[in-house]
């Protein structure tokens, strides 16, 4: 992991944040990977699956997309226990309780079993990835965030780089030896969840005040740095208010809303990607003479999520460059829309790959540089129950927009039609990105900060 480079940085500072990348942003991302193995290798199970027990497209796109209903009915409460409890032990709890379930996929029976786990793996999951944007909020200043969670969120697009050949490699192998090969699969991809939700325990550390692997100098720079900048935000003084003002505020902030409306657009295009790309491409078989295989299925999947993890790295330390966030944010998504419903209409095979290759350009690029903006302008409790119900607002799309693009695909024929609301979606979250007044953004901080003129 290399060091950020920024104009006028001490040397204390660099070996400050070049010493807390290395020991967190591999191990987050190895986190994030695991994760996305197990919440998406159902794109490729649907490939033998849904006919070995009799899934159809729109219970399947149901099932796909339901795993976001449980999400988001436990993401507020789940950020809320992770503030308490702090994150060594709440992303511990999260990864060892979704690992189970996920290796529980391997011996389902029936679409009420499939839509079942579903829902309880996402509930398990909920809280983890705003989880984790809160913790780096704690160990990183504000003007490295869009380049850390960038470095996080490339656990996104190598979980598809390794996770797509790796998913039909154990497909097949398992046929191979006499198994069903889907059944294998769920099963040996949630092994390690469980295993690093132990280690994530006993390495990951709530606080700067307890990293004894920072030295005093580096713990004192980070925990002043840190401190100055909470100070810094709008209206820091007066009376604090209590943990449950705090949490009626961020969720009644009229500003976190609009966010979590533009999250749900954007994340439209991933979540779809995620869930019917390895189906889109099953369909070209035949056409235009292509034979498309498991294992060739699995390697094209992988492409558009390689050239996607280099465009979101660049992008987000572009934006941090240039501290602009919502054309950065918003321009990608514009772009990422308009990519994937051009090749739509032009309706040829290896165009619409090119498109999606775009779509995740965009859309992956998008996302990182938007989670910069929260933590900029929350605190303490209220950027967790904020970023909580952002995440989980937002990931709505994640239940809306397969069950809809199995639902209108189980209704045409055609995937066309399903992808091109995703399209539509995901140009009205970026340009409602651009459009956000930036003095309204600014005010969520003071709305949840404590009154002015009490007693400090």
């Amino acid at each position: 992991m290399t060091t950020p480079s920024l104009p006028d940085v001490s040397d204390i500072e660099q070996q400050t944040i070049k010493r807390v990348t290395r020991r967190m942003i591999p191990f987050l991302v190895l986190l994030f990977v695991v994760a996305f193995l197990d919440r998406n290798n159902v794109g490729f199970a649907a490939l033998r699956m849904n006919e070995d027990i009799g899934i159809s497209q729109t219970i399947y796109g149901l099932g796909a997309g339901i795993f976001f209903l449980g999400y988001f009915m436990f993401e507020v409460p789940s950020n809320i226990l992770l503030h308490r409890y702090g994150a060594r032990v709440w992303i511990a709890r999260i990864m060892v309780t979704w690992g189970i379930i996920a290796g529980a996929m391997g011996f389902l029976q029936t679409p009420v079993h499939f839509i079942s786990l579903r829902v309880l793996l996402g509930i398990a999951e909920a809280g983890f990835f705003p989880g984790v944007i809160y913790l780096l909020s704690l160990w990183f200043p504000s003007r490295y965030r869009a380049r850390m969670i960038a470095s996080f969120y490339l656990g996104v697009p190598i979980a598809q780089i390794i996770g797509a050949p790796l998913s039909v490699g154990l497909m097949e192998m398992g046929d191979a030896w006499g198994f069903v090969g889907w059944r294998l699969m769920y099963i040996v991809e949630a092994i390690p969840a469980v295993i690093l939700g132990v280690v994530c325990f006993f390495y990951l550390t709530d606080h700067p005040a307890d990293a004894h692997w920072l030295t005093e100098k580096q713990r004192t720079w980070l925990i002043n740095t840190l401190a100055q900048e909470e100070r810094n935000k709008p209206l820091v003084v007066g009376v604090q208010p209590t943990k449950g003002q705090m949490i009626r505020k961020a969720l009644c902030n009229r500003q976190v809303w609009m966010l979590a409306l533009v999250y749900f657009g954007i994340t439209s295009g991933s979540n779809a990607m995620n869930f019917f790309m390895p189906t889109v491409l099953a369909s070209f078989r035949g056409t235009f003479g292509l034979e498309i295989g498991l294992m060739q299925n699995g390697l094209i999947t992988a492409i558009p999520y390689a050239v996607a993890a280099v465009a979101m790295i660049w992008w987000s330390r572009r934006s941090d460059r240039l501290q602009e966030r919502h054309w950065h944010a918003g321009g990608a998504a514009m772009l990422a829309a308009l990519s994937i419903a051009v090749a739509l209409w032009l309706n040829q095979p290896w165009i619409i790959v090119i498109g999606f290759i775009l779509l995740a350009m965009g859309v992956y690029s998008a996302i990182n540089v938007f989670w910069a903006v929260p933590g900029q302008v929350l605190t303490g409790v209220g950027a967790a129950v904020g970023i909580g119900l952002i995440n989980s607002i937002g990931n709505l799309s994640g239940f809306i927009g397969p069950y809809l693009t199995g639902y209108l695909f189980t209704v045409t024929g055609s995937y066309t039609p399903g992808f091109l609301v995703i399209a539509a979606l995901v140009g009205l979250g970026g340009l409602g990105m651009v459009m956000m007044p930036r003095n309204k953004v600014s005010q969520i901080g003071a709305e949840l900060a404590p009154a002015a003129g009490g007693k400090a």
